[in-house]
């Protein structure tokens, strides 16, 4: 008698994966597109990056579903499109924000010096030669917005989130129609806001906080639609145990739902940061232009990154183009320092 094994069939856990003669076919049909797409470029007038491109992804589309076919049919051939188009749709994605990455870096880094990143232009131009006066007023002034910004925006943002995944008052509804209302509102739209109905109506005039009021409008509906979705994902039971523990709602909410998801939070914040950082049209309404140093948040102009930008595409000339382009490359460096120092913080929070 024949021994039966009690040992349980253990079941392939990515039935999808590709076996070695998947990925030989697969190698061969893009050795063969390859191949193809050369011929037909040097066959026909279509030259240049694109044209392989684009070539080579049809001609791959056409000639690896024909070896699925004789493999999986015609629902072998549905999926390979499927997770060919994915796969494009990716490629697309990655190759557009390095392309704007390597314009930023290699037009920008060619006025980076120690003068650009020190100095202001109190007494330089934007039409000296690079090397003439730099926009450390700026770097500071849109360091200023952007903490006014993230401190009227972020408590509203959350508490708003808080009111619309915890309390689901009966204004709930208007609320979030607001907030989806207000992620659509043109940037200019906030500026011209502030502009009528601060500066034309009271004795207030352009000034940082005026700016970091405009900005805060743009952020606010980020950090909300962000930190509600992330609300929404901490688990049903972190809140019931705490209210099976005696604690309150709002003490659930403050000591067990916020902690859970502070780093949803945090990547609410960034968001919400990233979205205002490189705004110019609210700020030429609410903080103008200004060339040298302004500590003083509630009075005068304000220099930033932004309208140095726009100040040097205005110009056209090559040295007030090539400070725009640094300018944003500093803009860059400036919001990745920042993401990386909210990631580092919030990692440390959650260990704590």
């Amino acid at each position: 008698m024949s021994a039966i094994s009690n040992k349980p069939s253990v079941a392939p856990t990515r039935p999808w994966a590709a076996t070695p003669r998947d990925r030989a076919m697969t190698a061969l049909s893009v050795g063969l597109s390859l191949l193809t797409t050369f011929i037909i470029v040097a066959a026909t007038p279509m030259k240049g990056k694109l044209a392989y491109f684009w070539l080579f992804f049809m001609v791959w589309f056409v000639i690896d579903s024909l070896f699925i076919a004789r493999k999986g049919g015609s629902k072998g051939v549905r999926d390979g499109l499927a997770a060919k188009l994915t796969l494009l749709g990716g490629i697309i994605v990655c190759m557009t924000v390095f392309s704007i990455l390597w314009a930023t870096i290699s037009r920008g880094i060619k006025g980076l010096n120690l003068e650009f990143l020190t100095a202001n232009m109190r007494n330089a131009s934007l039409f000296d030669p690079i090397g003439n006066g730099g926009i450390l007023h700026a770097i500071l002034g849109t360091l200023m917005l952007i903490a006014i910004a993230i401190i009227f925006s972020v408590p509203m943002g959350i508490l708003t989130a808080l009111y619309l995944t915890e309390i689901k008052g009966k204004a709930a509804g208007v609320i979030q129609f607001l907030v989806q209302a207000m992620s659509g509102v043109p940037s200019v739209v906030a500026g011209l806001f502030i502009y009528a109905a601060i500066i034309l109506n009271t004795p207030l005039r352009s000034s940082a906080f005026l700016g970091g009021l405009a900005l805060t409008i743009l952020m606010v509906p980020t950090v909300t639609r962000t930190a509600q979705e992330v609300l929404n994902l901490v688990p049903s039971d972190l809140r019931e145990a705490g209210l099976a523990m005696g604690a309150t709602q709002w003490k659930t909410v403050a000591l067990v739902v916020v902690p859970a998801a502070r780093s949803g939070l945090i990547t609410a914040t960034i968001l919400g940061v990233a979205r205002i950082a490189g705004e110019t049209a609210p700020l030429l309404f609410t903080v103008g232009v200004f060339d040298s140093y302004n500590f003083n948040p509630f009075k005068g102009d304000q220099g930033t990154i932004p309208t140095v930008v726009w100040r040097g595409l205005l110009g056209g000339t090559p040295e007030s183009i090539q400070r725009a382009w640094s300018a944003i490359l500093v803009l860059l460096v400036v919001v990745l320092i920042m993401f990386v120092l909210a990631r580092t913080l919030g990692a440390k929070g959650s260990k704590k």
